[in-house]
Formats: C-alpha cells, structure tokens, sequence
C-alpha cells in the first residue's frame, strides 16, 4: 500500500485532473510551460504567503524556496508536488537565502538523491549559529529596552518554526547556472536583505526570480545588527545590478509577480533615499539611538503609536533604522557617540 502511495504521488497526473485542482484551491499555479508557483500559507506571519517555484521535468525537476517547518506549509507543499507529478527523489532544492520561510523544510523535503543549492556566507552562517546572543547584546547598546526582546525573537514564527540545521549544500555564486528541462538560471548575488542573497535569472525567457529582494508592494526589510557590514549600501547596489538584467516577469518570494523591474527598482532606491533624509531630519534636533531613531519614522503598520507596536515589528524597525543609520555614517554624514552606555548618533559637524 505504501508502495502505491508513493507511486501515486510521483506519478504525473492527467491535464484535467491538475487543472481542476488549480482553478479549485488557488493554490497551484502555472506561470509558462513547466514552470509552477506553489502558495505555501505562513502561519503567524504578516508575509501571509510563500511563494515556492517549481521547475518540472522528465530528467530533475527543481523548487525554489520552501517555507516554515511548520505542517501546513508542509502538507500544502507536498500536496502541491503530488498534483504536479514530482518524484522528490528526483529533484533538487535551491534557496534563495536563509529565513526560515525559505528553508526550514528542506530537511523534510530532501531525499538521498536531492542537491541542495546555497551560498557560501550564509551556510557558514549557520553552521556557526551563536543563538541571539549577540544580536541582544547589540540591540542593548542601540538602546532597545533590555530584556524585551528575547521572548519576542523567541515568539517569532520565524524562530517557532524555523530548523537547526546547516545544509550539506552544493555551493553556488554568482555566474553559476543551473538548467532544469527549457530553464537555464544564472545565478545572481544580490546581498542586503541578507547577507548572501541570491536571485535566479532566465536570460532567453527573461524571468528573474526574486526571492525577498524585490517585492511588489512592500519594501524588504533591510537590517543591520552589527558594526563590520553596511547591508544598506549593498542592498542598493544590488538593486542597481538587477535593474540593468532585461526583464519582462519578476517572480518573487511573497506576493504577486510583475513586469516593470526598472520601475520598481527605482522606487525603492527612493524609499531608501527618503528614509536617509528623514533619519537626517530627525538627527538634525538632538544625538538618537537606533531604538529612538526608530520610535520617529514613519511606518506603514496599524497602531495608534510607537508603544503599540508589537515588540517583534519594534525589533524589524529598529534594525532597519540601523541599517540606514549605517549607511550613513560610512558615508560621514553622521558621526556615533560613544561617551554613554546607549550608542547614539548625531550629525556631523560640518554636515549641519
């Protein structure tokens, strides 16, 4: 009986039986010829959604990004795969990079035969996983209220149904390129939302996978919790690269696909570029730290105040705030003080 299972779940089903299934759930959806999008639900997540693409092929097929290690977005997944006809056993995994929305299921997923594609700096990265505490210790000194944050990271789904695990990854880079059935994607470095970013880009067909770099309606979130890497200043360079790729179909990690690349590339390089001079004008009456900076933006979420923000979206703001604070600093626009137990930053004298 098992054996039939499994012959069942691998075996392609008929056009009509498939069709049916997408125009019933929504949940399978053919983008061109052999390549699908999986809506794999995030539960607790504002994100909503996953999108996980799928390459199919008689030889290997390939999916792209998986979702929580969570049993809804497995069972939805999986169930997705049965409907296409995907024999796990012959198909490998790339991800795009390493939020547990993206790979926590690879392990669950993988077979013996199954390749898994990563980047080099963020498998290091979890090979040597050091816990939050050194992202605690930092968010103390950028003036986040102590002891609030390790029970939200703690609460947060990405923790919740994230994995620990390091992947046995074969490790691609930039100009490599993978070719599943009519597909050949060349690897694209994209470093900022996080630091080893990777997008896919089908040159002939002209398709870019996005993962979390370029979104439709929202702006990634850019964070920075260290003092040796400026993810701002990569993130726009990474953003001024893909605008230059020829592109009529952007298929990214969470919400909807689109065709103006060029378009959305240069209004998010505006929202960063009003963001720096927002953090500019809020410097400009007194020294602020991250945590304060952050309490004075602007920000697209539903609460009356900054105290009612929940701490974990407090957290996402305060990091992004860092990230520009960053930025600005490498640039000399701002200058940190270190006199007090809290970091704050001021702009610099011949700035004002």
């Amino acid at each position: 009986m098992a054996d039939d299972l499994m012959e069942r779940r691998h075996r392609r089903p008929d056009n009509k039986r498939l069709k049916i299934f997408m125009e019933k759930t929504g949940i399978v959806k053919e983008i061109c010829s052999e390549l699908f999008c999986i809506k794999v639900p995030l539960p607790d997540s504002p994100l909503k959604y996953l999108n996980s693409y799928v390459v199919r092929s008689p030889d290997r097929s390939l999916i792209i990004d998986t979702g929580f290690n969570h049993k809804l977005c497995f069972d939805t997944l999986t169930s997705g795969l049965e409907f296409l006809g995907i024999d796990l056993a012959q198909t490998d995994i790339f991800v795009t990079h390493f939020h547990a929305d993206h790979f926590s299921l690879v392990p669950k997923l993988k077979t013996p035969t199954t390749r898994v594609y990563f980047n080099r700096l963020e498998t290091e990265l979890l090979e040597n996983w050091q816990g939050f505490g050194p992202m605690l210790k930092n968010a103390d000194q950028q003036g986040f209220p102590k002891g609030k944050l390790k029970a939200a990271l703690e609460a947060h789904p990405g923790s919740r149904f994230g994995v620990e695990w390091a992947p046995e990854a074969k490790i691609l880079a930039e100009g490599h390129t993978l070719t599943y059935g009519d597909y050949t994607f060349t690897c694209v470095e994209t470093p900022g939302h996080t630091l080893g970013h990777i997008c896919l880009y089908e040159k002939a067909k002209k398709i870019l996978i996005s993962g979390d770099h370029v979104l439709i309606d929202i702006s990634p979130n850019i964070q920075c919790w260290n003092d040796h890497e400026n993810p701002l200043k990569s993130y726009l360079h990474s953003l001024e690269k893909v605008g230059k790729l020829e592109v009529v179909s952007v298929l990214p990690g969470h919400r909807r696909g689109f065709t103006d690349l060029k378009s959305r590339v240069d209004e998010l390089t505006r929202h960063h570029e009003k963001r720096l001079d927002e953090i500019c004008n809020i410097l400009d009456n007194a020294p602020q730290s991250a945590y304060e900076t952050a309490a004075r933006m602007t920000w697209d979420i539903k609460a009356a105040c900054w105290e009612d923000f929940p701490i974990a979206q407090q957290w996402f703001a305060t990091g992004e705030a860092l990230s520009h604070l960053r930025y600005l600093e490498e640039n000399g626009t701002i200058i940190r003080n270190l006199s007090e137990k809290n970091i704050r930053f001021a702009l610099a004298k011949d700035r004002k």
